[in-house]
C-alpha cells in the first residue's frame, strides 16, 4: 500500500524512477559477460542485439496511438511490467536468438515507459522546478542503481549466484513496483494533449540535438562496456563495481547539476557537455590502460546528467499541448541512428575499435556546433538564434 503523502504526481515519478534502474542494473551489468560466456557473442552479434534492442525506441512515436485508448499513466504501468518480464526472461535464454527475444521484450517496456515518463514529467513539473526535479529523479535512479549494482557485486563475488537468478530477481522487482504504480490515483494534465503526430519546423533544433544524442550515446553504451570486457578482461563483478562508482557520482551531483542548468541556461550546459564528450571519445579511441578506461567511463556518465538541458530547452519552446506527442516523436528521432549504428559499427569494430570511438567524437563535435544556436532565453517564438524567420513560418508537418 502506497502511503497517502507519496500519492502525488512527483511520488509516481519517483517510484517509476526506481523501477527501471533496478531492472536495468542487472541487465546492463551482466549483459556483456553473459553474452560472451554463455552465448558466444562477438562484437558483430552484440551490435545486432543492440540494434534490435533499439527498434522499439525507433517506434516510440506509436505511443501517441496507444494513448488514444489508454491513459498515459496506465500506459506507464503496463510498460514497467513488460520491462520486468523481459529482464526476468534474459537469464533463461542463453543463446543468440534467445537473447534477441528477451532484449526485444525488455526494450518494448523500457522505451515506451521512458517516452511516457518524459511526457508526464514535462506536463506535471513547472518550467521553474523542472531542471532541479529532473536532476533529483536522476539522483534517485542512481541511488537505486547503486543499491542494485552493489547487490549484484555481492551476489556474484560472495554468493557466486548464477546469472539467471539475478536476472529473475531484478525483473521480478520491476513487476512488483508496477503493481505499486497501479495503486496511484489518476492525475490529470493541466493542458489536454494532442493525440496526433506533431512535427513542427520550429522544433528543428531540438530534433537535431535529440538525433545526435541518440547516435552518440549508443556508441558509448554498446561499445565502451564491450571494450572493458574484450580488451581489458573486466569480469561481471568489475563492471558492476564500475557502475557503482558511476551512480555514486550521479547520486551526489545530479540534482545540483539540474539546479545549475536552471541558473546558467541550456546553451552553456550543453557546450560543457559536448566539449567534454569530444575529449572522452577521443581518449577512449586510443586508451591502453584499464584504469584510465574506467575513469573515462565514469566521466561520460557524469556528463550525461547535463543532457537534462535538452529536455528543459524543449519545455521552454513547446506548445504545452504538444508534449505527449513530441515525447514519442523525439524518442523515434533519438533512435533512428541508434537502430543503424550498432550493427554497422559492430562490423567496423572487428577491424578498428579506434574508428568506432572517433565516430563518437565527430557526433559530439556536431552537437557542440548545433548547441550554439540555442538562445540565451529560449521560449515560444524564440527557439533559435539563427533561422527565426524559417521557424516562424512553421506548421504541422
Amino acid at each position: 500500500m502506497i502511503p497517502e503523502r507519496f500519492r502525488t504526481p512527483f511520488g509516481f515519478l519517483i517510484l517509476a524512477s526506481v523501477a527501471m534502474p533496478l531492472g536495468f542494473a542487472a541487465w546492463q551489468a551482466l549483459l556483456n559477460n553473459f553474452a560472451i560466456e554463455m552465448a558466444g557473442f562477438t562484437g558483430k552479434e552484440m551490435g545486432y542485439l543492440q540494434s534490435l534492442r533499439e527498434v522499439p525506441g525507433f517506434l516510440a512515436f506509436t505511443a501517441v496511438f496507444v494513448i488514444l485508448v489508454l491513459r498515459e499513466q496506465t500506459f506507464a504501468v503496463v510498460s514497467v511490467a513488460t520491462f520486468g518480464i523481459g529482464v526476468a526472461l534474459t537469464g533463461f535464454l542463453p543463446s543468440e536468438y534467445g537473447l534477441y527475444f528477451a532484449a526485444l521484450v525488455m526494450s518494448i517496456g523500457f522505451h515506451y515507459f521512458e517516452t511516457i515518463r518524459q511526457s508526464l514529467s514535462l506536463q506535471w513539473l513547472t518550467k521553474e522546478e523542472a531542471p532541479r526535479k529532473l536532476g533529483r529523479l536522476i539522483a534517485i535512479g542512481s541511488m537505486t542503481s547503486l543499491i542494485g549494482f552493489a547487490s549484484i557485486w555481492l551476489l556474484l563475488e560472495v554468493f557466486d549466484l548464477d546469472f539467471h537468478w539475478i536476472y529473475l530477481g531484478a525483473g521480478g522487482a520491476a513487476i512488483v513496483i508496477a503493481t505499486g504504480l497501479a495503486q496511484y490515483p489518476v492525475f490529470e494534465s493541466k493542458t489536454p494533449q494532442r493525440k496526433t503526430l506533431v512535427l513542427r519546423q520550429r522544433y528543428w533544433l531540438y530534433y537535431g540535438l535529440t538525433a545526435l544524442s541518440g547516435a552518440r550515446r549508443q556508441i558509448f553504451v554498446v561499445f565502451a562496456g564491450f571494450l572493458m570486457v574484450e580488451k581489458f578482461g573486466y569480469s561481471a563483478a568489475n563492471i558492476a563495481a564500475l557502475f557503482l562508482v558511476n551512480h555514486v557520482f550521479n547520486y551526489l551531483f545530479a540534482e545540483r547539476i539540474g539546479a545549475w542548468i536552471g541558473r546558467i541556461g541550456e546553451r552553456h550546459a550543453l557546450t560543457l557537455e559536448y566539449a567534454g564528450l569530444m575529449l572522452v571519445f577521443t581518449a577512449y579511441a586510443f586508451v591502453e590502460n584499464a584504469y584510465l578506461a574506467a575513469g573515462l567511463y565514469v566521466a561520460d556518465h557524469l556528463f550525461f546528467a547535463l543532457a537534462i538541458a535538452i529536455k528543459t530547452y524543449f519545455q521552454k519552446i513547446a506548445d504545452p499541448a504538444d508534449i505527449a506527442s513530441t515525447a514519442g516523436v523525439s524518442f523515434t528521432i533519438n533512435h533512428i541512428a541508434a537502430v543503424i549504428i550498432p550493427a554497422i559499427l559492430g562490423i567496423v569494430w572487428l577491424t578498428s575499435p579506434t574508428a568506432v570511438f572517433l565516430v563518437g567524437t565527430a557526433f559530439a563535435a556536431l552537437s557542440l556546433l548545433l548547441s550554439q544556436n540555442i538562445p540565451t532565453r529560449p521560449a515560444e517564438g524564440n527557439e533559435v538564434v539563427v533561422g527565426k524567420t524559417w521557424t516562424r513560418s512553421s506548421s504541422y508537418g
